[in-house]
């Protein structure tokens, strides 16, 4: 299975998105004066705005091109506006839905949990990333792992506090989540021109 291995913050630094996006923190470097023209951006042209759209979308959720287009394509011959209707598609996906529960603390360790079989939905092991949830399915750490250092942290009093999206429901000191409504576009709390997209597969 193909891989997406760019450098988090450096790739974040390219498309203007903070690393908090992708569930990372870090420290700026210092300012420093030197090569000061060398921070000065040229205008971007039409298409490369809606290239940029396009590949900040696909580096926060960690899909490749011939999956983004797939999704694109049900999107345009799905009623509603076809941006908003593509990024709640995504948003369903179940690596996704595995890190806004807090189950993992980004994307790419919530794929990589998903990959090795740790979550059920609706009782049923679930082991691809891409599995677009539905209302009403529950997403649950499977029995066996949670005994591990990975989702025992979870738990308790000492449990890390995640800010759940409306259309998820997840108690704190479950390991278990409830998809109770489809995600709207206000859901999406990343700073993306949907239309962009649109425009740049419409051509």
């Amino acid at each position: 299975m193909a891989k997406n291995m760019q450098p988090i913050v450096k790739r974040c630094k390219q498309l203007d998105i903070s690393p908090a996006v992708m569930g990372y923190t870090y420290k700026t470097k210092s300012s420093t004066i030197r090569n000061p023209k060398g921070q000065m951006r040229k205008k971007q042209s039409e298409y490369g705005a809606q290239l940029n759209e396009k590949q900040k979308v696909k580096f926060i959720y960690g899909i490749l091109e011939k999956q983004f287009r797939m999704y694109y394509e049900k999107a345009a011959k799905a009623p509603g506006i076809t941006g908003e209707v593509l990024l709640s598609t995504i948003e369903r996906r179940l690596d996704n839905v595995v890190y806004r529960l807090g189950f993992a603390m980004t994307r790419r360790e919530a794929r990589q949990a998903v990959n090795h079989g740790h979550f059920t939905v609706n009782g049923k092991r679930v082991d691809i990333p891409s599995y677009l949830v539905s209302v009403g399915d529950v997403i649950e750490v499977c029995e066996k792992s949670r005994s591990s250092v990975q989702f025992k942290r979870l738990t308790g009093e000492d449990a890390p506090i995640f800010t759940v999206p409306q259309w998820l429901d997840r108690d704190k000191n479950t390991l278990k989540g409830t998809v109770t409504k489809m995600p709207s576009r206000e859901d999406i709390d990343y700073p993306v021109e949907e239309h962009l997209i649109v425009e740049l597969y419409s051509k």
